[in-house]
């Protein structure tokens, strides 16, 4: 579990009590208080009890941070995602959760909301919190990776998912993308689609580019001609789906079909395509990618590619543990890929 929480300091709140205080208390020294309260055997049963109750009715809460930082782990990774509200990401995040939690290790949450600064304070902050490791997915603006390098400068591990950068010399864990698109494509094809646009978002991430040569390889084996003119790339929010689907339903020759690399676009394409009397699935098809739980609710409901995100999550914690338990010798970055589900609904085929 991770928890979200403010502090707020106020010089007159009672001061936090530390060992010394209880070592001042019995007349100890501040050695001994630390050896009773965790259970030295040279320490005598009557001195344990008698530090053990002064700690209680102290209130006194050990610094477990400062104890795990003294072994050399601080027992914490720090998770970067663009946005914990996206249920694709939250899902992640679960999975992650519960892999390094059985593991005896906490989660630091952080979001970058796609931005390159905000991502460069959070790697700082993560770092000045001695973190054992980061799992991350790079904001869709982020092209230059120096302050990832800083990651590995302070020899950090470092896990990236579905945004990830290609030879980076660090684990990553993502669905094989291109295999999702090629699906996605050939099930529209097979369903009557001859001519399908494609909203793909920003080529310098490596996701968006597996999907888009993965619409243009489905297009070639079924012997369609690809045309640049039905390609839109964009952030893939819903209202660049809408602003796509606008212009490429007022084509003379307009598309009876797309794919798009989000859900989000493609309910702005669903939209739209109504708006312009576009019957859904039969004049018009429609396949999304991550299948995000609205899918499902729509009228008609909306095909898309799910990227098995638990499972990222499990498999991305799996390989920040391996990173941050063995030794430099013994560490070598695996690539997870994923096999994608294309979840057929009624958007994409007519159901008898």
């Amino acid at each position: 579990m991770y928890f979200c929480v403010t502090f707020t300091y106020n010089k007159m709140e009672k001061k936090k009590v530390t060992l010394q205080d209880i070592a001042d208390a019995l007349k100890l020294t501040r050695s001994a208080v630390s050896k009773a309260l965790n259970d030295h055997p040279k320490m005598s049963q009557k001195t344990k009890e008698a530090v053990q109750k002064m700690a209680s009715e102290l209130n006194y809460k050990p610094n477990q941070l400062a104890a795990a930082l003294r072994n050399g782990k601080s027992k914490l990774i720090g998770v970067i995602v663009p946005a914990a509200n996206i249920t694709f990401f939250s899902s992640v995040i679960r999975g992650l959760e519960e892999s390094v939690n059985n593991a005896g290790y906490s989660v630091i949450l952080t979001q970058s909301h796609d931005s390159v600064e905000k991502e460069k304070e959070i790697i700082n902050t993560l770092i000045e919190s001695r973190v054992d490791g980061v799992v991350a997915a790079l904001g869709l603006n982020t092209k230059d990776y120096s302050h990832f390098e800083k990651l590995k400068d302070e020899q950090i591990p470092l896990v990236l998912f579905d945004r990830i950068i290609k030879n980076f010399g660090v684990g990553t864990v993502q669905i094989d993308d291109f295999k999702g698109a090629y699906d996605a494509v050939s099930h529209l094809i097979e369903n009557g689609c001859k001519r399908i646009a494609h909203l793909g978002g920003h080529q310098h991430l490596v996701l968006y580019r597996n999907r888009l040569d993965g619409y243009k390889a489905a297009l070639k084996d079924h012997g369609i001609t690809y045309q640049p003119e039905l390609v839109n790339l964009s952030d893939l929010h819903h209202e660049d789906g809408r602003n796509a689907m606008q212009k490429m339903l007022d084509l003379e020759n307009a598309p009876d079909g797309v794919f798009c690399s989000s859900d989000y676009a493609a309910v702005g394409s669903l939209q739209v395509a109504r708006e312009k009397g576009k019957n859904v699935p039969i004049d018009f098809k429609i396949v999304g990618f991550s299948n995000e739980p609205f899918t499902s609710y729509l009228e008609p409901d909306i095909s898309s590619v799910d990227q098995s995100s638990v499972i990222m999550g499990h498999k991305s914690g799996e390989l920040i543990l391996s990173a941050v338990t063995c030794s430099d010798t013994e560490f070598s970055p695996q690539n997870v890929v994923l096999n994608p589900t294309l979840m057929i609904r009624k958007s994409s085929k007519l159901f008898s």
